[in-house]
């Protein structure tokens, strides 16, 4: 696995938008603060053509566009790159950015989530190169910094490789087009869900028992994963062969999918075989969280489908779409220790 080079002290961050841009608000002010507050921390900022385009179906511009502006990037001289945004459609970008050429081009990280899983998932299998999942521009411009913002930041510029989980997690946000810079309104104690195997080896919930795995991270937002999936952007097994002495630790969360969406979503990448040489899950809390449908629950809804593997699933971790989250690096190895409400992902770059 490649990586790129951490942010340094008055490095430059590229801004793009391969998926929404930053035109309206909450997130054009949110942006404009960011951009900023970075500046002002010394950094040098250089904003791709598409960051302020509306144009697009589903995201910042057409698809050849946004392709472009990957690229150029990508192969420009900058340290790292940050999206402006999640949004619908990123994977139409797909046929206009050269993996062939990422992979010879020296490796830089990208940060981004939910539709940039088109690249946080695709950049690790198609051309070897980690990026991290994690907050969108705009989050960087809140009025003061989430201690969960600060760890990003640092997993970025690489002094803290270490993630961890968060007490209390946003319920209602209070981020609004007039509050674009609101902090988290953090209310609710986080209570993750630890199912491990029992006596006789089937999952069960044990919230007391620490848990510590390692392998190999790769993941990202299932709506975009689903979306992927036998395509010609799918090398997914070849990456799973590459890297399986390692083992995979999969690490996953839902946008837009309902509980028997998150069922056939994972009841699909399954049977394509990308669960194969799996050595644990970590599943984020999903945006639509604690609505059953026909008696099906969250949990449920992955447990019933993976209790085959007979490895951990941890459940209702600090990735993803609720705030606040995690970054994790996606290609990258780890190790992995858990118990009750607490994690701990310790990056290692090999």
């Amino acid at each position: 696995m490649r990586y790129g080079d951490f942010l340094k002290n008055g490095g430059s961050i590229g801004l793009i938008a391969p998926s929404f841009g930053c035109t309206f608000e909450p997130y054009r002010s949110a942006f404009n603060s960011a951009v900023e507050k970075l500046t002002d921390m010394g950094y040098k900022i250089k904003q791709g053509p598409n960051c302020m385009k509306d144009d697009g179906i589903g995201k910042s511009t057409d698809p050849v566009s946004c392709g472009k502006e990957v690229m150029d990037f990508f192969k420009g001289d900058i340290d790292v790159l940050i999206s402006c945004g999640g949004g619908e459609t990123m994977c139409e970008d797909l046929p206009f950015i050269d993996f062939e050429e990422l992979k010879k081009t020296k490796a830089k990280l990208f940060m981004g989530y939910s539709d940039n899983t088109n690249l946080t998932f695709t950049l690790p299998v198609l051309a070897d190169m980690a990026a991290i999942y994690g907050p969108c521009i705009g989050t960087f411009g809140m009025e003061k910094w989430d201690e969960s913002i600060e760890d990003t930041f640092a997993l970025l510029r690489g002094t803290d490789l270490s993630s961890h989980g968060y007490e209390k997690w946003e319920k209602e946000s209070l981020k609004t087009e007039e509050n674009p810079l609101a902090v988290y309104n953090l209310t609710e104690k986080s209570v993750h869900r630890n199912f491990i195997l029992d006596e006789e080896k089937r999952l069960k919930e044990d919230n007391e028992k620490e848990i510590s795995f390692e392998g190999r991270l790769i993941g990202g937002c299932l709506d975009s994963l689903v979306g992927l999936c036998g395509t010609r952007f799918d090398k997914t097994k070849e990456f799973i062969e590459k890297y399986k002495d390692d083992g995979i630790i999969w690490f996953l969360e839902a946008c837009d999918l309902n509980v028997l969406s998150i069922r056939r979503a994972i009841w699909q990448l399954d049977n394509a075989g990308w669960f194969k040489c799996c050595k644990a899950f970590l599943i984020g809390r999903p945006r639509i969280f604690n609505e059953p449908i026909m008696g099906l629950d969250q949990y449920r809804a992955v447990t019933g489908q993976l209790e085959k593997y007979k490895v951990p699933v941890l459940m209702d971790l600090d990735i993803g779409h609720i705030s606040p989250m995690m970054g994790i690096i996606s290609g990258a190895y780890a190790e992995v220790r858990a118990k009750g409400n607490e994690i701990c992902i310790k990056h290692i770059l090999k």
